[in-house]
């Protein structure tokens, strides 16, 4: 290959992951999940102001933390499915482990002292490729720092670690999201640290999503969002008792990228 088409290789390949906002880095080096990493694109930066400052309206009882399938839910998607409960979601697409413990770590929550936090992340850093030992070690170490984070930001919150989804783009990766989720299950304590599993509602005992409960194979669908809540539920309302008659959590926030609707 000459030396223009290796520079033309070389721009498309960044354009390329700029815009899917690649999980990993060129060149199969793993990035270290425990080690906070921002986001750089326009749309990323944008998110995270946002959030930082729906951080700052405070009346938050449920902050749910993670990356594209908290952000749908919080977004347009399905808010409803926790009504009433002072909830609200920081998430944003394409987020690995590294990510979401950056903007922990930048503003998204301060000040904010939730009594639950919900925590679902690591299905980025997972990818479609199968992996070995040091893959689930470094994916487990980010989420125990993630967890770590949080329990100092917000030392009084009850933290729920969801279980990582089954994702069925790559079924190869099934037995790696198994084995994070069996070290996941050994961080909880009871208490302040919770543990939550709804695969078997989600999938088989190969991982095969049932039918309906996924859009994609990777983010829920309606199904997929009304399992989740309904396996969250019974801890909301053991720590906070039943829905409030109007919810006062400041407003969703959406995707900077999308078009604002046109005035009448």
């Amino acid at each position: 290959m000459n030396h223009s088409l290796q520079f033309i290789a070389a721009i498309s390949a960044a354009v390329l992951c700029g815009n899917l906002a690649c999980a990993q880095p060129a060149g199969g080096n793993v990035r270290p999940a425990d080690q906070p990493a921002p986001r750089t694109e326009r749309n990323s930066q944008i998110a995270h102001g946002q959030l930082v400052e729906k951080a700052k309206q405070g009346g938050i009882d449920i902050y749910f933390l993670g990356d594209s399938i908290t952000r749908r839910w919080g977004a347009t998607d399905y808010p409803e499915f926790l009504a009433n409960w002072k909830t609200n979601f920081f998430g944003w697409n394409a987020d690995s482990i590294e990510n979401i413990l950056w903007r922990v770590e930048n503003g998204e929550l301060d000040g904010v002292h939730p009594k639950v936090i919900v925590l679902l992340a690591g299905i980025n850093n997972v990818g479609t490729v199968p992996g070995g030992d040091a893959k689930v070690e470094n994916i487990t170490l980010g989420l125990k720092t993630l967890v770590t984070a949080c329990q100092r930001k917000a030392p009084k919150a009850v933290i729920i670690l969801t279980a990582l989804f089954p994702r069925n783009d790559n079924m190869t990766v099934i037995p790696t999201i198994n084995r994070i989720n069996d070290n996941l299950a050994k961080m909880a304590d009871g208490k302040m640290i919770r543990f939550l599993n709804v695969n078997d509602k989600l999938a088989d005992n190969d991982g095969k999503l049932f039918e309906g409960v996924s859009k994609d194979k990777l983010h829920p669908g309606l199904k997929g969002y009304q399992v989740w809540a309904d396996g969250l539920k019974p801890t909301f309302t053991e720590i906070l008792g039943p829905p409030e008659k109007t919810d006062h959590a400041p407003s969703p926030t959406g995707d900077p990228s999308a078009k604002p609707p046109r005035s009448n």
